[in-house]
């Protein structure tokens, strides 16, 4: 595998605080070095060509060399929270809620019968053109659900078409009751039999996490219990959909559990705030969600003062978050949920990170996955500063130019 030395950086963003100033970490004039599809080294751009010889990488001559141009670099966005492996859309839900009808979680339903009726063929290349929208937008990390099919052969593929793109698969049978079971009485508690018996055997073998969307519309605590325990007794990790649509217990249920994180967040306690505040479970806003359903934004500055770690996904899916661009998620976070452009950031890319429980992603320095976005900017700033406009120039995947 090449050598490259990247230089001719005029910011980087490590978010290793011991690597440069603040809490991302940021160098000026600075160069990365790239081996074995990890980074080797990250200093000042001067001390590049001593710092090839004394890692013993060979001549300067034979490394690929690439200049950044004095732009921005930063570590590949982490998208820890996605749901694109479906069939249709849901453009007239839209259309719909812009006219002033709400958001509910039964929407799903519809995008259930869609995905069951398209075949694998269909369902994996739409899966490839996100996961390649994705990566021309700086998301070299993503975690994709299940959820769309909530029978057992259906989840079961959708699991496995996902592990085709990445390892962060997470079975998410319990995301509604489908249709055949919620016309009739006792069916979800029938419905959770199922997600954690047959479907969770048969999906386990593709996944890494299990999750429930623990809400009014969808399952109640006690039922989210049963799953999350069931798919941790299985081997998988948990993670929880809560406080979407309303403040509920889901949080405290995912701290009680161990979850790695507890996404939306829109509707939180004071005592929620402060149980997380004193946990390892990460809260992960999804921006795109609140601007799509015009629900009130949480408060990402309510939560960091509060000493919550907190990450920023995009919940790509056809109902309430229908987009893949991460620097869109960075530019609501700061617009409209009270963050700095370099909280905004680290959420993007460490947050998630440790939402994944990921250790080599999300930041830059040796040892770590070479995952790198170059912007076409002097400052990531811009990200916010210029929302909707294609700001990424290049990325690296594992030290492999992917895009640019």
């Amino acid at each position: 595998m090449t050598t490259t030395l990247l230089t001719d950086i005029g910011l980087l963003v490590t978010n290793d605080p011991t690597l440069g100033t603040g809490p991302t970490g940021e160098l000026t004039d600075a160069a990365v070095i790239i081996d074995g599809g990890r980074v080797a080294w990250i200093g000042a751009a001067v001390d590049a060509a001593t710092a090839i010889a004394e890692l013993g990488l060979g001549p300067l001559s034979d490394i690929d060399k690439q200049s950044a141009g004095g732009a921005c670099v930063i570590p590949g966005f982490v998208d820890s929270h996605s749901h694109v492996v479906f069939g249709g859309d849901r453009a007239a839900e839209f259309e719909a809620r812009m006219a002033g009808r709400t958001y509910e979680a039964g929407g799903i339903r519809s995008t259930v019968a869609a995905t069951r009726a398209a075949s694998d063929e269909e369902l994996r290349a739409r899966l490839y053109g996100f996961v390649d929208e994705m990566l021309a937008q700086g998301t070299t990390t993503l975690e994709i659900k299940s959820g769309y099919g909530l029978s057992v052969e259906s989840e079961e593929r959708l699991v496995r078409l996902a592990s085709e793109v990445t390892d962060e698969v997470t079975f998410l049978g319990a995301h509604v009751v489908p249709a055949e079971f919620a016309s009739r009485e006792g069916g979800a508690d029938e419905y959770v039999e199922l997600v954690t018996g047959p479907m969770l055997e048969a999906c386990a073998p593709h996944a890494k996490w299990i999750d429930v969307f623990c809400e009014t519309g969808a399952f109640s605590v006690e039922q989210s219990r049963r799953v999350l325990e069931a798919g941790i007794t299985a081997g998988l990790k948990p993670r929880v959909h809560a406080s979407q649509l309303g403040p509920g217990d889901g949080v405290r249920l995912a701290i009680e559990l161990g979850a790695a994180s507890v996404d939306h967040c829109t509707y939180l306690s004071d005592e929620d705030v402060a149980a997380l505040a004193a946990s390892s479970t990460v809260a992960t806003l999804l921006p795109g969600v609140e601007f799509s359903t015009r629900q009130p934004y949480p408060s990402g500055r309510r939560l960091l003062d509060a000493g919550v770690t907190v990450a920023i996904a995009c919940d790509t899916n056809p109902g309430s978050s229908f987009t893949s661009s991460m620097p869109f998620c960075i530019a609501v976070a700061v617009r409209d949920m009270g963050m700095t452009p370099a909280e905004a950031l680290w959420a993007a890319t460490a947050g998630g990170a440790v939402a994944l429980e990921r250790a080599d992603v999300g930041r830059l320095m040796p040892g770590t996955r070479a995952d790198l976005v170059q912007l076409k900017t002097p400052g990531y700033v811009h990200l916010a500063y210029r929302p909707g406009v294609p700001l990424v120039q290049r990325v690296w995947k594992d030290g492999t130019l992917v895009v640019g």
